[in-house]
């Protein structure tokens, strides 16, 4: 069992590639403030805690890699550290999801918290390279597994990469909580024209006997997220 991992039971005893690149890199509208997860644990429930430790050891992880085979490469950039931004629990406990950002990208990560579901049965990791898709809000997008000896599997999906684009790091922080911010806002009541519009279109769709067709999950339902959010913010 990886260090910080348990069981889903013993916490309720005691949570492709997505395209982001149209959000673009975004200057600081405030000081981006937050405990330090050691902080965050010691004032935490089971869930939290647990998330807070994970946390901490991936940042310590990639703080890691940055300063050993990642050394001198030259798509790093120099003014931005390692920072994980924004992780909150999954609503099944799960698992937690947040933003990574490294001097070389910016990840959305999805970390493991248990290895076993409240049945004890054994989750097991998805496989290194293989995709599996998972919500983040209101969205989903596709995740890719990964794996680290010392720390263990979680899964990643690019943002950005490589970040020589962002101005320093607050930009980057920025971004990365502008994101997540898009991404978990509630989604906006229809408006009555638009809740009898969509009402025609579904009788019409069974007037024809064709199903309504929804937003594809992924990459349309994306391009409108980003896409829209860039042309906001290119105003």
């Amino acid at each position: 069992m990886d260090a910080g991992i348990v069981s889903a039971a013993a916490l309720q005893a005691s949570a492709p590639v997505c395209d982001a690149g149209a959000v673009g890199p975004t200057a600081p509208t405030s000081a981006l403030t937050a405990a330090p997860p050691a902080a965050a644990a010691a004032t935490a429930g089971p869930m939290e805690a647990r998330m807070a430790t994970r946390v901490a050891a991936l940042q310590s992880l990639f703080a890691r890699i940055a300063a050993t085979r990642m050394q001198g490469v030259p798509i790093l950039h120099p003014g931005i550290g390692v920072a994980a931004v924004g992780f909150e629990p999954g609503a099944d406990g799960l698992g937690a999801v947040g933003v990574l950002v490294t001097p070389w990208f910016m990840n959305l990560v999805w970390l493991p918290l248990v290895e076993r579901d409240a049945q004890d049965r054994p989750l097991p990791a998805l496989a290194v390279g293989a995709t599996r898709m998972r919500a983040v809000g209101n969205e989903r997008f596709d995740f890719i597994g990964a794996r680290e000896p010392g720390f263990g599997s979680y899964e990643a999906c690019s943002l950005f990469s490589p970040m020589l684009d962002f101005a320093d790091e607050a930009t980057a922080l920025a971004t990365a909580a502008q994101v997540l911010a898009i991404l978990r806002a509630p989604p906006p009541a229809p408006s009555a024209a638009t809740a009898g519009a969509e009402a025609g279109s579904s009788d019409a769709a069974a007037a024809a006997d064709v199903p309504a067709s929804p937003i594809p999950p992924t990459t349309s339902r994306r391009a409108l997220l980003f896409g829209r959010r860039g042309a906001e913010t290119g105003r």
